[in-house]
């Protein structure tokens, strides 16, 4: 199971950390994906990482801006996203790809969380 936490508001230039710790069976390797979608849009691919921790992977939109990191330790994967826009602004979603490769199609994914929400203001 993973859940999402960190989401908020935040003005334009801001910056939010979310965190996607996962419980139950972690013995599994897997790579973690990052979603989003905005009211009105499909969700679109933000950034993976493998179970080791690399490769990462971001979406050309968040490149510069956001990092994807993860604590093996506590078995948690971050991202941090800084110079927020008010396009940024969806639900944020976290997600296991079971090939263990880190793909950038949603239906590739499984065991989603269940969101958080962050709002960029202009």
């Amino acid at each position: 199971q993973l859940v999402e936490s960190g989401g908020g508001s935040v003005q334009a230039g801001g910056s939010l950390r979310l965190s996607c710790a996962a419980s139950g069976d972690t013995t599994s390797n897997y790579a973690t994906g990052w979603f989003r979608q905005a009211p009105g849009r499909e969700r679109e691919f933000v950034a993976a990482i493998r179970w080791r921790g690399s490769p990462k992977y971001h979406a050309d939109s968040v490149k510069g801006r956001f990092t994807i990191s993860k604590d093996s330790a506590k078995n948690t994967v971050y991202l941090h996203m800084n110079s927020l826009k008010p396009e940024d602004t969806a639900v944020y979603y976290c997600a296991a790809d079971f090939s263990g490769t880190g793909r950038y199609n949603s239906r590739d994914y499984s065991n989603w969380g269940q969101g958080t929400r962050v709002t960029v203001s202009a």
